[in-house]
């Protein structure tokens, strides 16, 4: 039966699951790894049961990077990815997945309005992804338990893995994207329930009340 015309028309972006954020030289700290590839592997078995197409991307980089270079294991793709059906398969050497890439056409060649990002890295890859694709005019749905980050420390400060995975969650949540857990977006899938949405002035009020508590 065909999805009623309200529904979003939708493909999972599943971005940069390489070997290098499993225990590699850029290792996903928080959400684990090994928790959040296996709600990547969920969100892939979900989408080709339901018929939506998944696009796998993959990030490029010299032979001699220290993250990703070509030809490495730490490049490669996880074998929990690459060894899942794919739709389309798209090369990137840039943080967004639609820059110098032809994503976009894809897309829009399949009348794709929302794109459903999983995948590495929430404060990086993924952002830019996302924000990209706003700005494009694309929906966008974030699963935050199929992705993660790593810590940072430089001129600017020190965050945590975890610190820089909630705060990007609840700014994605504010006006780029319907942020919600792989679960949860399985059971959209099943019972047609839209994710929720927010907006920046409902956030802010928000914050604003819980401080004047």
């Amino acid at each position: 039966m065909p999805a009623p015309a309200t529904q979003p028309r939708r493909a999972l972006v599943v971005v940069d699951v390489q070997n290098d954020y499993d225990g590699g030289n850029l290792a996903i700290q928080h959400p684990p790894f090994a928790e959040t590839v296996v709600n990547v592997a969920r969100a892939m078995d979900a989408a080709a049961a339901a018929g939506i197409k998944v696009v796998v991307i993959k990030q490029m980089a010299p032979e001699t990077s220290p993250i990703f270079a070509r030809g490495s294991h730490g490049g490669e793709l996880h074998t929990e990815i690459a060894g899942r059906p794919r739709d389309h398969y798209v090369e990137k050497t840039l943080p967004s997945a639609f820059t110098g890439t032809d994503l976009e056409a894809w897309l829009r060649a399949n009348a794709i309005d929302t794109i459903v990002v999983a995948g590495y890295m929430t404060h990086n890859c993924d952002l830019s992804s996302i924000i990209h694709a706003v700005h494009m005019g694309f929906a966008v749905e974030f699963l935050s338990d199929a992705s993660g980050s790593v810590p940072y420390a430089n001129s600017a400060g020190y965050a945590s893995a975890e610190d820089i995975h909630r705060v990007v969650t609840i700014i994605l949540q504010s006006r780029f994207a319907a942020v919600l857990k792989t679960a949860e977006w399985i059971d959209c899938l099943k019972t047609g329930k839209l994710p929720e949405r927010d907006t920046i002035y409902a956030s802010n009020q928000r914050a604003l009340q819980r401080n004047a508590a």
